[in-house]
């Protein structure tokens, strides 16, 4: 059953990807849609970092998780190295949790 499950997204999704080649020149769009896509897209991108930083099992996470993602956040926007901000990211959440905030 999960490998027809798999086969079956997998399959939509090259589908998907597909369509989009095959119909790039057929389909003409406004162009109030394609300036909102790409703002559409960032949005999206936001909505799932913030459920998943948030939310664990459908209810809140915690303090220490949040933190966690607020300072790589602020290291990501000074430019910090990538390792440096994963690194300082899950150090802040386990030190926190350490300490006992949840």
């Amino acid at each position: 059953m999960l490998i027809a499950v798999i086969i079956a997204l997998a399959a939509g999704t090259y589908g998907f990807r597909v369509a989009g080649v095959l119909l790039r020149d057929r389909l003409e769009l406004p162009e109030w849609s394609r300036q909102l896509l790409p703002v559409a897209a960032a949005a999206l991108l936001a909505a799932l970092a913030a459920t998943a930083a948030l939310t664990e099992a459908g209810a809140f996470a915690g303090y220490a998780r949040p933190a966690g993602v607020l300072v790589g956040l602020l290291l990501a926007w000074r430019r910090a190295p990538f390792v440096l901000v994963v690194v300082a990211a899950a150090g802040t959440t386990a030190l926190l949790r350490l300490l006992g905030v949840a």
